[in-house]
């Protein structure tokens, strides 16, 4: 993702969960460079048991997991379009993106956008559990993305397709592009 320029410099984060807890990235950590040596093994309920003091953005993390379904890995960055989306005064608060392709759909789905909070403000957890587990998706206001997938690769897939599609909506817009259909939405959703 680092390399892709979907994260810069120590921006973002990621999470899975392991058998005793989950593994997320430490503090000021670079997606660049990260040292397994170094990641940050948390219990159940997000507190530090080995590593590296973790990322500010736990409570997003914990949030997440106690939230979504099947939830075995979580990607947090700041990317551009995604981020760009979030500024819009008329973004969806429900549904932050609009249905361009398939693959945004199969993926992602919906997205959600809660309002803004600093940094690591565990007020950004709360908001994220009164989401009450219906999106995997979240567009976090002048932030970023979170993503919720079963596995962490389908977690930064989901995240590369999340951002592509913001990208397009951005570059679609005032254009009148041609969305899914709601059958084709329910078709695809159905496989």
């Amino acid at each position: 993702m680092f390399n892709r320029g979907l994260t810069m410099g120590s921006s973002g984060n990621i999470s899975v969960k392991c058998k005793d807890g989950w593994l997320v990235t430490p503090t000021n950590a670079s997606l660049g460079h990260l040292d397994p040596d170094r990641l940050s093994l948390l219990d159940k309920h997000g507190q530090l048991l080995s590593g590296d003091a973790p990322t500010k953005e736990v409570p997003l993390h914990t949030a997440m997991y106690d939230s979504v379904a099947n939830c075995g890995a979580i990607v947090h960055l700041h990317s551009t379009h995604s981020v760009a989306v979030s500024l819009l005064p008329d973004t969806n608060p429900e549904d932050a993106l609009p249905p361009l392709t398939a693959y945004y759909v199969m993926r992602v789905g919906k997205t959600a956008l809660i309002p803004y909070h600093k940094p690591g403000d565990p007020m950004i957890g709360d908001a994220i559990k009164g989401l009450a587990g219906k999106y995997t998706s979240v567009l976090l206001a002048n932030h970023g993305p979170v993503m919720a997938g079963k596995s962490l690769e389908a977690a930064v897939y989901a995240t590369e397709e999340l951002e592509e599609t913001a990208k397009l909506h951005l570059l679609t817009r005032g254009l009148n592009p041609r969305m899914l259909t709601a059958d084709q939405i329910t078709e695809l959703q159905t496989k």
